[in-house]
């Protein structure tokens, strides 16, 4: 069937043709049970829980409290990738995981596989202090891999979070992803995206930036070959007082891949002092992949500041022939130039293991 996702919260002029992404897609009726999930925390004195149970977070050899479950709330989210997506989610969630930090550093890992092929998954993240996590999905199969997840983090007074998803999916594969946050006074959620992998791959991202002083930093990198579709739809509501959202998206697509990304800043009455800046570009490396972009700034405050950018263009030609000069091949000279763009944001990442994943599927996607 025909499905319509991803809608702007604003709609725009129709030869945009951006408000919204259709998909001629089948949701998979029956979701069997997904068995290959691995949770890791570690607090201050290193000490590990470790359950790959996909039913029980039970931690063992512990002193100190497990901070996962799956008491997960389900409650209707504001945008989001559309009803159908979400109910899927509420009704047919194979993995459900409850984090209530307390500085910790915490990873979960979805690795699909032949036996293990359909996610439909809830995470719910209660900042009460500070925590670095982690949320990877990877494919150690050839054969398509479906993915739909709800992400809600609420990051409590001056909690501090740093969360980063990792996308790692094969090439046949449908990624649906959203996430929605709720940051009150003087925290500060730090995101990390990397967006590599999945035939299809379609994120929604919205902030409700509530207290004063709150502050989200949203980093995202891309990459998209052959035919793959990549849209990405992010919104921030600013309503705290000083408060701030800082969006950086750095994409690059090869082949006939098309991308869409839709960035929204709303100021809402009461956020006076606020700052909203979201930059995006996308590196074009092919004359037949397809970059859209639509940035927008909404305002009923006055004595706010924002500023949005967005571009893409062909490789440098300059830098291009500076590399080659070197001794590199063309491949290789390209691959430099978009792991020097993705870099500073894939460093965010603390776990050396997974930024050697990211690195690695970089490179073969761009062989």
């Amino acid at each position: 069937m025909s499905i319509k996702v991803n809608e702007t919260p604003v709609r725009t002029s129709r030869n945009f043709s951006i408000n919204n992404i259709k998909l001629d897609f089948d949701i998979p009726d029956q979701i069997g049970s997904f068995e290959n999930i691995e949770c890791e925390a570690f607090n201050e004195s290193k000490t590990r829980s470790l359950a790959t149970d996909a039913k029980s977070y039970i931690a063992k050899d512990l002193d100190f409290k497990s901070p996962i479950s799956e008491n997960v709330k389900t409650k209707k989210i504001t945008y989001g990738n559309g009803k159908l997506l979400e109910e899927n989610v509420f009704k047919k969630a194979n993995s459900k995981i409850r984090i209530e930090t307390e500085k910790e550093e915490i990873k979960i890992k979805y690795e699909f596989d032949d036996e293990n092929l359909e996610l439909v998954n809830q995470i719910e993240i209660i900042g009460n202090k500070d925590a670095n996590i982690i949320i990877e999905y990877e494919s150690r199969t050839e054969n398509p891999c479906f993915h739909n997840g709800i992400i809600k983090t609420i990051a409590k007074k001056d909690c501090k979070l740093n969360i980063a998803i990792v996308n790692l999916l094969n090439d046949k594969s449908v990624n649906f992803e959203a996430i929605e946050n709720e940051l009150y006074e003087n925290s500060k959620v730090k995101y990390t995206i990397i967006d590599l992998g999945g035939k299809t791959s379609i994120s929604n991202y919205y902030s409700n930036i509530l207290g004063e002083k709150a502050d989200n930093d949203l980093k995202t990198i891309y990459l998209g070959k052959d035919n793959e579709i990549k849209d990405l739809n992010y919104i921030a509501e600013l309503r705290g007082k000083n408060s701030k959202i800082d969006i950086d998206v750095q994409g690059a697509l090869d082949g006939n891949c098309k991308k869409n990304f839709k960035g929204t800043i709303d100021f809402k009455k009461g956020c006076k002092k606020a700052k909203g800046n979201e930059n995006e570009f996308c590196l074009l490396l092919s004359d037949k992949a397809k970059s859209i972009a639509l940035p927008m700034l909404l305002c009923t405050e006055d004595d706010v500041e924002g500023n949005h950018s967005t571009a893409s263009g062909k490789v440098d030609a300059k830098s291009l022939f500076y590399i080659m000069s070197r001794g590199l091949s063309y491949k290789e000279a390209v691959k430099l130039i978009v792991k020097s763009n993705f870099n500073k944001i894939i460093e965010r990442i603390k776990d050396n293991e997974v930024k050697e994943e990211i690195l690695k599927e970089i490179n073969r996607r761009l062989n």
